[in-house]
């Protein structure tokens, strides 16, 4: 981080124990987001006399480059009046963990696949007047699409040699490729 954990209690007194919770589930955050600039983490017990919900104060804010920044709070009055701190810090960072992550997800890329299902080939046999063609599988093997099966209707950009990423499934007749996709044509180039 380039700003050191800024830690702040205030009308509670200071807990060792509290601040190595903190310290360690911030170092959580850091092992999924190296790159965090700041971390602030204040603890507050604002009301002495309380009738019900939790009696503490915890806000987290977390900033990460280029301009994101995610506050997580727990205000007095929200969850059992008898909800220990160290169990309302863990329910803050819990939540910004989950912040944290989607936005380095974003940022990286990372789209939710299932590599297992996914596959790579190439367009092998194209039948364009009935709607249908086979693909060539890296290990060889051919699988059956429909033009239905194609994203983005491409169907008609397909050509015999075209790259594509296809979901395998097991059809009627045996394999059969759904959610074609091309990540390759033929003759195609990207001028710079």
């Amino acid at each position: 981080m380039q700003v050191p954990l800024e830690i702040s209690f205030r009308d509670i007194e200071k807990s060792d124990a509290i601040e190595t919770l903190i310290r360690e589930k911030t170092q959580k955050l850091e092992k999924i987001c190296d790159y965090m600039t700041s971390c602030r983490v204040a603890v507050a017990k604002p009301q002495k006399h309380q009738q019900s919900g939790s009696p503490y104060r915890v806000r987290l804010d977390v900033r990460i480059p280029p301009g994101h920044e995610i506050v997580v709070k727990r205000e007095p009055g929200e969850g059992d009046m008898h909800e220990p701190l160290d169990k309302v810090i863990r329910g803050v960072f819990d939540s910004a963990w989950r912040q944290v992550k989607e936005i380095v997800e974003r940022q990286r890329d990372d789209v939710k696949t299932h590599p297992q299902q996914e596959a790579g080939g190439l367009v092998d046999e194209l039948v364009q007047s009935e709607g249908y063609g086979f693909l060539r599988t890296v290990d060889g093997r051919r699988v059956y699409f429909h033009r239905n099966s194609v994203l983005n209707d491409d169907f008609g950009r397909l050509e015999v040699g075209t790259g594509v990423r296809f979901v395998e499934e097991m059809g009627e007749d045996g394999p059969q490729a759904s959610t074609v996709q091309i990540v390759d044509k033929p003759g195609s180039r990207i001028s710079t």
